[in-house]
């Protein structure tokens, strides 16, 4: 070795030393949460496994009315009659979350998501091809999931220490893009081969991972012994965000992106029209923000030291905008996968710090019941963005609604910034809600 290497390797090891962490780390995902705590790590791993066996039923389900009826409108009617009972038990589902043991609720949505999975199983097995079956249940499925999800956002703040939580959610999000992204893929490969019993099938043996990992949990109960659930409780927890501008700025600015800047509802139209290919082109626009989303939280090792969340949050939606916006102007595939790739990492940042601002800020005791509002948001947002996205295209073209919506998304941002300054402002050290 000469001397200028032996210098050079002395300063690598010295920048590594001074800052207790190798520069490698510093990019990939923090696994720290995962090293340190048992109880998170078969969490993590439980429901990684068990999403993405839910996204072969996701997948299932429309594929399967499809096949049934030959009718667009009624694989729309599978979103629509999940729907509502997805936002009213995300609602009421976060007041039981605060009222109960919180383990042993999980356990039971997770049992009776199992029975029902178990169902579909069956019904594809035995051929019975009805489908108003698929929609009793899909319905079913939904109210579960929407309890299941308030408990379980409830639930991962006591699993790992409060410094940890952005590398914890950073790593539920490199699990959730996972499913999404790999979900759909083998859902199309098991019905195109085997039938939908097997994609059903898959699913239900994927509880097994979650079901495990949840039994090992100690029990956990909310904080000061909860409260009945109810009208009441729910009112309680709407009336503890109203003035909470930091907590309410996580679902504003999530709705002004998702109704603003989510052209999903334009992809078929956009990738017959602008880039004129079929279903393989339609199915890579639509996989390309999972795909950057995947990518950004698989490099999210720098997110556990952002102090300024809120502002990262904000830079992260005028991004997710922006690249929307430019979107709206090219005509060049791979170009216009990269920026929705671009987007797609912009909206996991946003996600991560804006999980963390509200899992942190909020006393456990109101935790399930902020996390139900947080259901409604995440699911009734891009729905929403999916009618605005498709009003304003009929009526003005794709380019007019994708463009539009971008720039309207960085607009919303500055606007919702200029009226909660604060929220800029939020310290992780001292998280003020």
């Amino acid at each position: 070795m000469t001397h200028a290497e032996g210098d050079a390797a002395g300063e690598i090891a010295s920048g590594e030393a001074a800052s207790g962490t190798p520069r490698w780390r510093r990019i990939v995902a923090d696994t720290t949460p995962l090293r340190e705590s048992a109880d998170y790590r078969r969490w993590w791993f439980g429901y990684s496994v068990s999403f993405t066996g839910t996204q072969l039923t996701q997948f299932a389900i429309p594929f399967q009315v499809y096949r049934l009826t030959h009718s667009s409108l009624a694989v729309g009617l599978v979103g629509l009659v999940v729907l509502v009972p997805l936002v009213t038990m995300g609602l009421l589902g976060g007041a039981i979350a605060d009222a109960m043991d919180r383990r042993k609720l999980t356990l039971i949505t997770s049992s009776g998501l199992l029975v029902l999975t178990t169902g579909l199983t069956v019904q594809a097995a035995l051929h019975l091809d009805q489908v108003w079956l698929l929609y009793v249940i899909a319905a079913a499925q939904g109210a579960l999931s929407a309890v299941d999800s308030s408990a379980r956002g409830a639930i991962l703040p006591r699993l790992v220490r409060r410094e940890m939580m952005p590398a914890a959610n950073a790593l539920g999000q490199l699990g959730f893009n996972t499913g999404l992204s790999t979900g759909p893929l083998l859902g199309g490969l098991l019905v195109g081969t085997l039938g939908f019993s097997w994609a059903y099938g898959l699913d239900a043996l994927s509880f097994v991972a979650v079901l495990y990992a949840i039994w090992r949990l100690p029990a956990m109960p909310p904080e000061g012994g909860g409260q009945r659930a109810g009208v009441a409780s729910v009112l309680e927890g709407l009336r503890f965000l109203a003035p909470r501008k930091n907590l309410l700025m996580t679902f504003l600015v999530d709705i002004n992106a998702m109704v603003f800047g989510m052209p999903r509802a334009l992809f078929p139209a956009i990738g017959t029209m602008w880039f004129h290919g079929g279903a393989g082109t339609v199915g890579l626009l639509a996989a390309a923000p999972s795909v950057g989303a995947l990518l950004g939280a698989a490099t999210s090792g720098w997110a556990g030291r952002v102090r300024r969340q809120g502002l990262a949050v904000l830079v992260s939606i005028i991004i997710w905008g922006g690249s929307i916006a430019l979107f709206g102007f090219t005509r060049i595939l791979w170009l216009a996968l990269l920026l929705l790739a671009v987007a797609g990492a912009a909206d996991m940042v946003s996600a991560i710090f804006r999980n963390t601002i509200l899992q942190v800020a909020t006393p456990d005791a109101l935790r399930g019941r902020l996390q139900g509002v947080f259901i409604v948001v995440v699911t009734g947002g891009p729905r929403l963005g999916d009618f605005e996205a498709g009003s304003v295209g009929s009526a003005f073209g794709s380019e007019v609604s994708v463009v539009s919506g971008g720039l309207a998304c960085i607009a919303g941002v500055a606007i919702l910034a200029a009226a909660y300054p604060s929220f800029a402002k939020y310290d992780a050290r001292d998280p003020v809600p």
